[in-house]
């Protein structure tokens, strides 16, 4: 993939990145603060019943998605979080650097992004005492994913820029890997996607999207006499 990545303002104040090769930009121009809060941390991590919570995010990109989970951590220091994150292109720190997350999302926000992307790849690294990073590069059509995960953030690019990563198989990758009950959240409502999620074995609903989208997805994984009651 060409490697250039633009810096833009969104309408929110914070940064995402444009990437010409693709014409695509990694959040939305409405506000990647705004939609990131909105499809990940709203409808996924909030509506997570567990205080030992384990995480598997499809496209690590900026990293904004793993700092707002871990400012979710600081806030409730009664849940642990281990954070599982892949990325086949990886961001340099001459981007990473000069994004501005960290400062409009807590006072200790750009350390924790410093951080969150100074840590090894392929290890667990504690960021702080209830939150556990561990990166992993490789495309996720092909590399191991971690098993017992209770929350999937879904955050490829749009099926129609880089369609290798909304095949039916990585969904079914995804639901052979999901605990009991876990749930999966993506900005993308597109019909062919709720369809592959729900032949994968996910129960899903449309919901509310973020400011600029009308809708977003989430899943789960039910037990199978519940997922029958549910169609009834």
């Amino acid at each position: 993939m060409n490697t250039e990545r633009i810096i833009q303002l969104t309408e929110d104040g914070s940064h995402t990145l444009f990437v010409p090769a693709l014409n695509e930009h990694y959040h939305s121009v409405n506000g990647a603060i705004r939609e990131s809060i909105h499809v990940f941390i709203n409808a996924g991590l909030r509506e997570v019943r567990k205080d030992e919570i384990r995480i598997l995010e499809i496209g690590f990109g900026t990293g904004l998605n793993a700092l707002l989970s871990l400012q979710y951590a600081h806030d409730f220091p009664q849940k642990s979080i281990t954070y599982h994150t892949i990325e086949r292109f990886p961001l340099g720190r001459e981007i990473t650097d000069c994004l501005n997350y960290g400062q409009a999302i807590a006072p200790e926000g750009e350390e924790w992004f410093r951080e969150i992307h100074a840590a090894e790849w392929e290890r667990p690294v504690e960021i702080i005492a209830n939150f556990t990073l561990v990166k992993i590069q490789g495309d996720s059509n092909r590399c191991p994913f971690p098993p017992d995960i209770d929350l999937i953030y879904f955050d490829a690019f749009a099926p129609d820029k880089q369609p290798e990563m909304w095949q039916p198989a990585i969904f079914g990758k995804l639901f052979g890997i999901a605990a009991p009950e876990a749930l999966i959240v993506t900005y993308c409502a597109k019909g062919e996607v709720r369809r592959r999620m729900q032949n994968a074995g996910f129960l899903p609903e449309r919901l509310p999207g973020p400011p600029g989208k009308r809708h977003m997805l989430r899943g789960k994984k039910i037990p199978l006499f519940k997922k029958a009651a549910a169609f009834y």
